[in-house]
């Protein structure tokens, strides 16, 4: 989870192979009206989100066996809404600053529906996650593979504290 450029599809996948789960792209599922107004530049409301929310926390309970969600979850609200649908879901937080992130959604310009102009609103919505319970901060600039060898750890810490 994270601010748009953060690098949430990257690691998603890169999590998901290497744990051999489904990936659920969390971009592919935002209604057309709601592309369209990210494409426009006008930033989403909770009411925007709320059929997104509802449909990501349907995927997560239709994957019992577990699944890698990327998901911007901004808010602690967002967040909350995933938890009640899937208990035990965790989020790992690519933390990031506003300059890199811009330069990495700018970079994507051509290829993904996400305005530049949106990344502002990004951090004006971010609620940071850190102190949740189940959450991972990390640090968005590293390698992938570094991030993705810090992920995997702590989901087999976290499956070891709850295997008996």
């Amino acid at each position: 989870m994270g601010v748009a450029g953060c690098g949430k599809s990257s690691l998603g996948a890169a999590v998901a192979q290497a744990q051999a789960l489904p990936l659920i792209e969390g971009d592919d599922h935002h209604s057309p009206a709601s592309r369209e107004k990210m494409r426009q530049g006008i930033a989403l409301t909770d009411a925007d989100r709320e059929g997104w929310l509802a449909a990501l926390g349907q995927l997560l309970q239709d994957h019992p066996e577990g699944a890698v969600l990327t998901c911007s979850a901004l808010k602690k609200a967002y967040r909350d809404r995933l938890r009640a649908a899937c208990a035990g879901v965790r989020f790992a937080f690519l933390e990031i600053d506003r300059a890199h992130a811009g330069e990495r959604v700018a970079a994507r310009v051509n290829t993904h529906f996400f305005s530049t102009t949106l990344v502002d609103s990004q951090f004006a919505t971010l609620e940071s996650p850190v102190g949740e319970p189940g959450v991972l901060r990390l640090d968005a600039l590293l390698p992938i593979t570094t991030l993705q060898d810090q992920v995997c750890a702590w989901l087999a810490a976290a499956h070891q504290e709850t295997t008996p």
